[in-house]
């Protein structure tokens, strides 16, 4: 059941203590974005306990253990128990596209544009977010863990290794989203102070008019923009 009020402080500190026994793969079977979204909707009651393929029996054990709720077998649903696998590309096959570095959530893919790319195995939590994005399926994902499954293929370490490369991803987009918005900003503000140059006059329209109507769209924009950073810098405090 959704709830629509924001998580309890006691809901809050749950959710921190499942995220830490979680294997932080990011691989998005458990229905939810991330690992600390689905500690938190397990933390609410909105998710099982049962949904991590990646923790196998082991991580139910310890969820179970966190939250002192029945351990149940992993609902296939969301995928079986296997051997830790990681990606490996193909390089004579690579297009150099950029597609599965920006869906790698540990910046586990290193390459450039038109360049080939490559794993960087130790990074890899073998989430498989990389092969639905590559347009060539040059890349294929390799057991590394024998017959070993879950938490047995699997350490702590590698687990909050897995969390700081996320968390750092995840800041270093937000940094970049933003300094793109400042110079989209930017650029709305140029045009602004030089509307007149950069206004196309439909023809049968007034260039009284078409002025007023650009400039009423983007000091809007900018009033916007504004909105937004001044709640974000709210956010922070």
């Amino acid at each position: 059941m959704a709830h629509s009020a924001g998580p309890s402080p006691a809901q809050l500190d749950l959710a921190r203590r499942i995220d830490a026994v979680l294997p932080q793969t990011q691989c998005t079977r458990c229905g939810y974005p991330d690992c600390a979204s689905y500690a938190l909707a397990v933390a609410r009651s909105e998710a099982a306990i049962n949904q991590c393929p990646p923790g196998g029996a082991e991580g139910i054990a310890r969820l179970a253990s966190v939250t002192q709720r029945p351990a149940r077998p992993l609902d296939p649903i969301f995928g079986a128990e296997a051997p830790r696998t990681v990606a490996v590309i193909d390089e004579a096959w690579c297009i150099g596209c950029t597609l599965c570095i920006k869906a790698c959530p540990t910046d586990a893919i290193v390459g450039s544009n038109k360049q080939m790319h490559t794993v960087i195995e130790p990074a890899c939590t073998g989430c498989d977010l990389c092969l639905p994005v590559c347009p060539v399926d040059c890349i294929q994902m390799v057991s590394v863990s024998a017959d070993q499954t879950g938490w047995a293929a699997w350490s702590a370490a590698q687990a909050d290794s897995a969390r700081q490369r996320y968390t750092l991803r995840q800041h270093r987009l937000k940094e970049e989203a933003q300094a793109h918005q400042g110079q989209l900003l930017a650029k709305a503000e140029a045009h602004l102070t030089d509307l007149e140059s950069h206004t196309k006059v439909p023809q049968g329209v007034g260039k009284a008019a078409e002025l007023e109507r650009k400039r009423s769209v983007i000091e809007a924009a900018i009033a916007s923009a504004a909105a937004k950073a001044k709640a974000r810098q709210a956010g922070k405090a």
